[in-house]
């Protein structure tokens, strides 16, 4: 029976639904975080904070003792070796440790066609070692975030970066993080892939323009093609869009973004429900709530 979870990523975007989620469900929950006080300022007293990185195995070690299960949910942005890199480590120290269970947050476009690009390839060799481990595991391989949907809106201009044609299956946080956790209760999705594909389709663009028009409405959506971005992202030396670059354009070269179905995730776990217009309307309330305080 799993009781404790190391979350590796619970400082991010994506890993922070997942560690307060598992903790509302009634698990014990343990934080690995490069620092101490960012952690403590985003949890507060409620949760384990263990301090280390996934480059350093002795960290990893300590952080997973007495753990039952680990959640990975890692970003390496201008190195995404490094994802292939913490998930390698992270197998393990959790195999030498005795950790029964493993999760992991892959991408939907995560197959063997699309191995060209490193981001991919990363997560393509990080599932090969968990699958190949010997640890009870369950991969997450999920299509484009709502949460990521605030990035592309810079002021009164909301971009589509490069040609995105693909209708994609947004899903939210919650949903996602809802699933690790029962994910932990089933023995039926040990040793799947489970895909993390939203209820509706929506294009990048008609997926911004949702969100502009509840969230900011005097914003314009446009393309913003992939060679003039580079050229802003040169002048105005934005670190954020230098990293961004290259995944958009891999998006908009590759055949299939979403190389499985939900039907497992259907089954096993309860399909995601929320949709996009209720995500918005949801981080309406919550934005003003944060406005009034």
């Amino acid at each position: 029976m799993v009781e404790k979870i190391l979350v590796i990523g619970a400082t991010g975007l994506l890993g922070e639904p997942v560690a307060r989620k598992l903790q509302a469900d009634g698990y014990v929950v343990r934080i690995l975080s490069r620092s101490l006080e960012k952690a403590k300022a985003k949890f507060g007293s409620d949760f384990e904070i263990a301090v280390g990185d996934v480059e350093d195995t002795n960290a990893l070690e300590t952080a997973l003792r007495n753990c039952d299960g680990v959640h990975i949910n890692l970003d390496g942005g201008q190195d995404p070796d490094l994802e292939r890199r913490g998930v390698i480590n992270t197998v393990e120290a959790a195999k030498k440790i005795g950790v029964k269970r493993i999760t992991y947050l892959s991408g939907a476009s995560v197959c063997e066609e699309n191995r060209w690009f490193a981001g991919t390839n990363a997560k393509f060799q990080a599932e090969t070692a968990i699958a190949s481990s010997g640890l009870a595991y369950t991969i997450f391989k999920s299509t484009f975030f709502m949460e990521s949907l605030p990035r592309f809106v810079q002021g009164k201009r909301a971009s589509v970066i490069g040609k995105q044609p693909f209708s994609l299956h947004w899903v939210s946080a919650t949903d996602y993080a809802e699933m690790v956790s029962k994910a932990y209760k089933s023995s039926e999705v040990v040793g799947k892939a489970i895909y993390v594909l939203g209820s509706e389709t929506y294009t990048m663009e008609n997926a911004l323009k949702i969100y502009c028009a509840k969230l900011n409405p005097n914003a314009v959506v446009s393309n913003l093609p992939i060679m003039m971005a580079r050229l802003i992202a040169l002048m105005s030396n934005s670190k954020e869009l230098k990293q961004a670059l290259p995944f958009f354009s891999y998006t908009g070269k590759v055949k299939v973004l979403e190389n499985g179905d939900s039907n497992a995730a259907l089954s096993l776990l309860g399909r995601p429900f929320i949709t996009l217009e209720e995500w918005c309307k949801t981080r309406s309330g919550e934005l003003n709530a944060s406005m009034k305080a």
